[in-house]
């Protein structure tokens, strides 16, 4: 694995939407335990102030670029990264994942949302195998009843959509004490808008990096978590100046 693009003092890994998707599948194909980070910049910032989470992201097998911010900052840092959103990771694994017939659940998102998800991916990929869904709690002292329900599904891949960071604390914690998975991934808002519950960003707006301002549109409370952006900016650009 190639050195980790440092932004902030979180490492991603230098690979675009189809690298990580291929070594994903092919970590899959050799039995080798994956935990997948899809990052922004709100994960960033988060990590400067809780070691735990910095720890998670050092530890975690791949960790990509998911908001336009990283990669703008690693661009500025002179160490360009692709974008690899999470959305369009989830969409590039599903085909591939239906024709190894690799048994996937969907945890978290408000209850019903998943079972609409995961019927979704099941319209757009025959033969994509849902080994089940729970809504559950991303509280620690609800996880033994997701474990155990993820336990005797034997799923080999695991979606958790919790949202950033609950998500990745959750997969840090358990993936562990489930020995048939494979594959975890913190898919954030995934399932709401397979579901139908959240639109989908329109295309343009998708491609010039701006859907997490459609967002923010439609879900005006995201101000709050959106506050850290001018400060990353400014540490990113004195990164710049300064250096390391």
């Amino acid at each position: 694995m190639s050195a980790r693009v440092d932004v902030l003092g979180v490492g991603f890994d230098r690979v675009d939407l189809a690298g990580a998707a291929e070594r994903i599948l092919r970590r899959l194909d050799a039995g080798e335990r994956t935990f997948v980070i899809t990052a922004n910049p709100e994960f960033v910032m988060l990590t400067r102030g809780d070691d735990d989470l910095a720890q998670i992201a050092r530890d975690a097998n791949l960790v990509v670029a998911d908001g336009s911010g990283v990669v703008a900052a690693s661009r500025l840092l002179r160490d360009p990264l692709p974008r690899v959103p999470g959305r369009l990771l989830v969409d590039a694994l599903v085909p591939h994942l239906a024709q190894r017939r690799s048994t996937v659940f969907f945890l978290g998102a408000a209850p019903g949302v998943g079972e609409r998800a995961a019927a979704e991916v099941r319209r757009r990929a025959p033969g994509f195998v849902v080994a089940g869904v729970h809504a559950g709690s991303a509280e620690p002292e609800d996880d033994a009843v997701s474990v155990e329900r993820i336990r005797q599904s034997g799923a080999q891949v695991l979606f958790v959509a919790y949202g950033m960071p609950k998500q990745e604390r959750w997969i840090a914690r358990n993936l562990t004490a489930l020995p048939s998975v494979r594959v975890a991934i913190g898919v954030g808002g995934v399932f709401d808008q397979l579901a139908g519950v959240q639109k989908v960003p329109p295309p343009l707006l998708h491609a010039v990096g701006l859907e997490w301002l459609w967002r923010l549109a439609r879900e005006p409370r995201r101000w709050r978590r959106q506050r850290v952006l001018p400060l990353f900016a400014l540490l990113v650009l004195r990164r710049r100046l300064v250096g390391r």
